[in-house]
């Protein structure tokens, strides 16, 4: 069987040199079983590490194989839904919990990048743009939010301010969160899987799980081997397939797009961003994008329920980048790529557990970069034998699509399609 390798986007082509890590073969023992080697697999893996347990990592394609190496990069803090959502819904005491734990995941990343050395281009400072006066008045309300949360990096942006952080006229104002940023993702996550065979764990790439065993011993099975395990730890999010059938009930995959421009050189680069900021506008379905490294162009948007990859996805995102900005009219795109990710209808993570000793978290909806770090410790709280930061998360309610398995994309692309008729608006 051939090896299944990256997607052919910027990430790979520029990808920090990771050494090989062999299939499972075999029969072995350990501690923590972890399934997907993303960031949730992986942040996880770190912290149990960190934690004293004995995790073996299976991995059914390469280390950020899924949507941790093909992201927008962005460090966006909270979740999909905000936590007045959660307050809502879920009442004060849990909303709380959650809200202060809604802007530890960039710490999360820093913190790794800090004492491991990771090398990924890490910048500081994210911008939410706004295109009329109605999200204007949202973005107060968010920034009025955070900062109830003990959340306090945050700057509201008039006109003036954010076209001299931004080249274009698209935008009426905006909010920078100096705690967001923006990273080489695939080098983030890359990183971390160093970190983690640096402290004993170990990783197995092309090692497609095929059934996994509950029991008081679960055993997970893939084509060659098979590994008993005191924990696993599920974390293969849109990349899960229906290896569990009750995680794949409630959730969806996605497909985003990204592409990315030849190099622009500093003096256009710079004169696009000047402050090295990332951007993503305010509206249902957005356009997000950043500088990377090598002063390209990083612009992705757009969703495809279901997860189908398209035709051609420089088509889809070009007509965005240059209304953006046109001033880009006859730069060449160097790479096009597609990426799923999980959605939930609540736009919040799903987490729990199968029996006493399988845990997942899955469906961070789009807000995965900083979540997926969070995950991982709060997973490993879990196991260590403080859950409440886990059970705040796992008590959340969640309910399936409507339509069910059959109809939820129609369904479900059938709500953007209002949301973005509601964006065009202003209303």
């Amino acid at each position: 069987m051939s090896a299944t390798p990256h997607t052919a986007s910027y990430y790979a082509a520029s990808a920090n040199p990771a050494p090989p890590r062999p299939p499972l073969n075999g029969n072995h023992d350990t501690d923590v079983c972890v399934i997907g080697a993303g960031y949730t697999g992986i942040s996880a893996a770190l912290f149990l590490l960190e934690h004293g347990f004995r995790v073996r990592v299976l991995e059914a394609a390469k280390v950020g194989f899924g949507a941790s190496g093909r992201n927008g990069g962005q460090i966006v803090n909270s979740y999909s839904r905000d936590i007045d959502v959660i307050e809502r819904t879920a009442g004060a005491q849990q909303a709380q919990l959650l809200g202060e734990m809604a802007f530890e995941g960039g710490r999360i990343i820093r913190d790794r990048v800090a004492k491991y050395a990771i090398q990924c281009d890490l910048k500081d400072g994210g911008v939410f743009a706004a295109f009329n006066a109605k999200q204007m008045k949202q973005l107060e309300e968010q920034k009025a939010l955070w900062e109830r949360y003990g959340h306090s990096q945050l700057e509201m942006l008039d006109t003036r301010r954010i076209r001299e952080t931004v080249a274009t006229d698209l935008y009426v104002g905006g909010m920078l969160d100096r705690s967001g940023g923006h990273i080489h993702p695939l080098n983030l996550v890359l990183g971390e899987a160093a970190a983690v065979e640096s402290l004993g764990g170990i990783i197995h790439e092309q090692s497609e799980v095929i059934r996994v065993d509950q029991g008081a011993k679960p055993v997970v099975h893939t084509a060659q081997g098979q590994v008993t395990a005191r924990f696993v730890v599920v974390a293969g999010n849109a990349y899960l397939g229906n290896l569990i059938p009750a995680l794949a009930a409630k959730s969806m995959p996605c497909g985003t797009q990204v592409i990315a421009t030849e190099p622009l050189g500093e003096d256009l680069a710079g004169s696009l961003l000047p402050q090295d900021y990332c951007v993503e506008d305010t509206s249902y379905l957005l356009d997000y994008y950043r500088l990377s490294a090598d002063k390209r162009l990083i612009f992705g948007g757009g969703v495809v329920y279901g997860a189908r990859d398209p035709a051609n996805v420089e088509a889809m995102l070009r007509p965005n980048l240059l209304k953006t900005f046109p001033q880009l009219k006859n730069t060449r795109i160097d790479y096009a790529w597609t990426g799923n990710f999980l959605l939930t209808l609540s736009r919040l993570p799903q987490v729990g557990r199968l029996g006493d000793n399988i845990y997942y978290s899955q469906g961070c909806s789009g807000h995965g970069v900083t979540y997926t770090h969070l995950a991982g410790k709060i997973i490993a709280e879990a196991l260590s034998g403080q859950a409440k930061r886990f059970d705040a998360f796992a008590n959340l309610p969640h309910y399936p699509f409507p339509g069910g398995r059959l109809f939820r994309v129609p369904f479900t692309a059938l709500g953007a399609w209002y949301y973005q008729i509601r964006d065009k608006l202003g209303l």
